[in-house]
């Protein structure tokens, strides 16, 4: 057996190569320059092009198209996210029949645009009015607001539904495997291992989608819903002023943002578990 006879010596760090001036780092301090300076041209903009007199006049416009915008999205997230559920164990169900109804209604939901849906809804079954009348669901379908709100709920539940799926088909197979060793009920082990799981990986993605209905929204105005973008138009029509639309920009900036750090925190609660 061989042994050493001495320790090698302790060596110093290697020395820090200092920071040296390259293109990459020119051109991401010229970009940020520029940035810096279009974000106070356009507060100074703001500040110049100031009328308190049509801030009175349309600022409760705003307000008022502010809620009608939250009020259709999270409307349409919370029963998107009701629907989304049946769509998903379809989608993962062993019956052809239910498989194939399931992949038909979300490839359709995605694969076309929100403008479009709301305009079959809104328009497209305007032209059965006698049958809807007939059944009694006229009340719903001839306002612009209900129709905005069923088109959006079914395009946000098919988007939601294959969140859920990726997220379940995400959890590995091993944990199902330990639950039944376990002699745990399936719906044990589907509430209690899988789903808790399963939601902490569809977090961020569901994030995702309720910062897209918000900005999705905005294609609502056209079928004469007056949410935040309907009532910027409104004001423009009337002011021709085009300080109107930075401030629904604003407005809309300010939700993201908001929405983005609460989720932010939401999801580092959730996942503090598993940080090191």
């Amino acid at each position: 057996m061989t042994h050493a006879l001495e320790m090698i010596p302790a060596r110093p760090a290697p020395p820090t190569n200092a920071s040296r001036i390259n293109l990459a780092r020119v051109a991401g301090y010229g970009i940020l320059t520029l940035w810096i300076v279009l974000g106070l041209a356009l507060v100074w903009y703001l500040a110049s092009s100031w009328d308190p007199a049509k801030i009175e006049r349309y600022g409760w416009r705003y307000l008022d198209g502010l809620a009608t915008t939250l009020m259709l999205t999270f409307g349409s997230i919370s029963l998107g996210a009701i629907l989304s559920v049946p769509v998903t164990f379809a989608r993962m169900a062993k019956n052809p029949i239910l498989n194939t109804v399931a992949y038909a209604y979300v490839y359709v939901f995605r694969s076309t645009p929100m403008l479009l849906q709301i305009f079959l809804i809104y328009y497209g079954l305007g032209s059965f009015r006698p049958q809807i009348e007939a059944i009694g669901l006229w009340w719903f379908f001839r306002e612009a607001w209900y129709c905005a709100l069923f088109a959006m709920t079914l395009n946000t539940a098919a988007y939601q539904a294959e969140i859920l799926r990726g997220a379940i088909e995400s959890v590995p197979r091993g944990q199902t495997e330990g639950a039944k060793s376990l002699g745990l009920p399936t719906s044990i082990t589907f509430w209690k291992i899988i789903l808790p799981q399963a939601l902490i990986v569809a977090l961020r993605p569901y994030g995702n989608e309720i910062i897209f209905m918000i900005k999705g929204s905005a294609v609502v105005a056209v079928v004469t819903v007056l949410d935040l973008m309907g009532q910027t138009r409104y004001a423009f029509s009337r002011t021709f002023d085009y300080q109107t639309y930075l401030w629904a920009a604003i407005f809309y900036l300010a939700i993201v943002e908001a929405l983005r750090h609460t989720w932010g925190a939401i999801e580092a609660r959730l996942t503090r578990h598993l940080k090191r």
